[in-house]
């Protein structure tokens, strides 16, 4: 096994683990046993199951911040750029549904400097999600007469309950999923005497 791989071993063994028997029941030598790696090795990339826990979501929010921020650079108008973001997010959740899923769960036992990080960066990511409206607002394409953190909290919940229906062996193609529940968000945020 080349030593690049084992971070990604390690972690794709603790995310198994930890939705198969709960982040607290999974001890840090099954993990390097499913994994095939020393504890040596592990420690190298990860200083504990607590870093472990931490990784496997930063990786998400790592990936979803890169793409916003290459989908805003892009431009366009704030209808289609608000869309692509929505979209990614979406195809992004499913393609990591499971460390979410995992994370979602466990983000309780994270310490409290991994939990306050984690905290920030979602709240960064919202913040500039939540810009987008504001700029929609502000031309008069989305409803103002819903607190913002109201809309935000309503796209987002779609996105962290995709894991209790959506199964990717299933007949929704993960796309159209995302299109669909865009469609939805974007519709209902939308000023009825709004030009399309």
């Amino acid at each position: 096994m080349k030593d690049s791989h084992v971070a990604d071993d390690v972690t794709r063994a603790a995310v198994e683990l930890f939705a198969r028997q709960g982040y607290a029941n999974t001890s840090v030598q099954q993990i390097v046993e499913a994994a095939g790696v020393t504890k040596g090795a592990m420690y190298h990339y990860f200083e504990s199951k607590d870093d472990l826990l931490f990784g496997i979501y930063e990786r998400l929010l790592t990936l979803q911040k890169a793409h916003l921020d290459a989908i805003i650079e892009r431009g366009g108008s704030v209808d289609e750029v608000l869309r692509a973001v929505c979209i990614d997010v979406l195809e992004t959740s499913i393609d990591y549904m499971e460390e979410g899923a995992v994370f979602f769960r466990s983000l309780n036992m994270l310490s409290a400097p991994r939990h306050q990080e984690v905290t920030r960066r979602r709240r960064a990511y919202h913040d500039e999600f939540a810009e987008l409206i504001s700029r929609g607002q502000a031309e008069g394409i989305y409803r103002a007469d819903i607190p913002l953190a109201m809309l935000v909290a309503h796209f987002f919940s779609d996105v962290h309950y995709l894991s209790h229906w959506y199964s990717p062996e299933g007949p929704e193609d993960k796309t159209l999923v995302a299109e669909q529940i865009t469609d939805l968000f974007l519709s209902s945020i939308r000023r009825m005497d709004a030009d399309t």
